[in-house]
């Protein structure tokens, strides 16, 4: 005998979705996806000095350190928990060039940030960006010629960059600057330099985004940069474009892959982990930091809530890293429950 369910108001259906949100405990016990301190990447800027702070102001709480309070604050990671931290240079202006040449110099800032880190705090994890911009007078990040970017001279200069990175002790290699084709001459680069244990982090599909404002600012790239990216860095209106890059990547030996911007290339970051199902990271930039700091100090919403909320979105998404401006915030509220 068929058995039919005539609700009225206020009968509850044998099955009822608020009863398992009823209480905490309950809530915890049936969460699907979990936030960890294991899973966040503090990106660092570093500048030329001693006991210097340099606040960003796009980026509030954010400030640019020298090499000494930079050891300090890895330190401070370390004992939250983060795992590893990502070093960008705030270079001199005087000492930027057309050719970048800067990049591969074996004592630049962040050689130099690279070796005091590492040698304060040899297990945690430093990861160093690979790309041309912080050095190039024109804010590009790879070198121009007659007004656009291009490749293969590019690849020769990355090599050069990733060779003194790997040097002076750095972990993880993260390629940035979306030529094609700079997985494979890398890693053919760290293996014969006898770096094979160095990881390749691939900005693999990095897209062509408003959202790098503040972070140009913090780099000291954005007032010199010449016309827009759009020549190598993706377009936004594209996700099968990002599988094809993704593919190519893992294929010239890319261990982990990044999508960036964050938050408005979720979808991204869920096709290419359904896809590949290798370690799959985001780049929650500067921009997505400085709205809900903006936001929050207007009032308009609560800056800690937002701010787990949207990192636990990129895991629900597939990301099994994120680079965060907020992970000092992140692994405090973790840390504390």
């Amino acid at each position: 005998m068929e058995r039919t369910h005539a609700l009225s108001l206020g009968a509850w259906p044998r099955t009822c979705m608020r009863r398992n949100r009823r209480d905490d405990w309950s809530r915890r016990l049936v969460t699907e996806n979990h936030l960890h301190v294991d899973d966040l990447i503090w990106p660092v800027f570093v500048v030329e000095g001693k006991g210097k702070r340099d606040p960003v102001p796009s980026m509030p709480g954010v400030e640019r350190l020298s090499v000494d309070l930079l050891v300090e604050a890895a330190g401070v990671a370390k004992e939250l928990g983060i795992p590893a931290i990502a070093v960008f240079p705030n270079t001199d202006p005087a000492i930027k060039t057309p050719d970048g040449r800067e990049a591969y110099n074996p004592d630049n800032l962040v050689c130099r940030s690279v070796r005091a880190v590492k040698a304060a705090y040899p297990d945690l994890g430093v990861i160093c960006d690979v790309a041309l911009d912080p050095y190039n007078s024109d804010g590009h990040d790879g070198l121009v010629v007659d007004g656009y970017v291009v490749n293969d001279e590019t690849l020769e200069i990355l090599v050069k960059q990733t060779i003194v990175q790997a040097e002076a002790g750095c972990d993880v290699i993260a390629p940035s600057e979306m030529m094609d084709g700079r997985i494979g001459v890398l890693r053919d680069a760290l293996d014969e330099g006898g770096f094979e244990h160095v990881r390749l982090l691939s900005y693999a599909a990095k897209y062509a985004s408003a959202f790098y404002g503040p972070f140009r600012d913090a780099v000291g790239s954005k007032g010199a940069l010449e016309g827009d990216k759009k020549t190598y860095q993706m377009n936004p209106a594209n996700t099968d474009e990002a599988l094809r890059e993704v593919a190519l990547d893992i294929d010239e030996g890319a261990d982990m892959v990044i999508i960036k911007p964050g938050l408005p290339y979720l979808d991204v970051v869920w096709r290419v982990k359904d896809a590949f199902g290798v370690p799959t990271f985001v780049y929650s930039v500067s921009g997505e930091y400085a709205m809900l700091k903006a936001a929050a100090a207007q009032g308009w919403l609560d800056y800690e809530t937002a701010m787990m909320e949207s990192l636990l979105g990129f895991k629900r998404a597939g990301a099994d890293g994120i680079l965060t401006y907020a992970a000092l915030d992140a692994a405090r509220i973790l840390k504390n429950g």
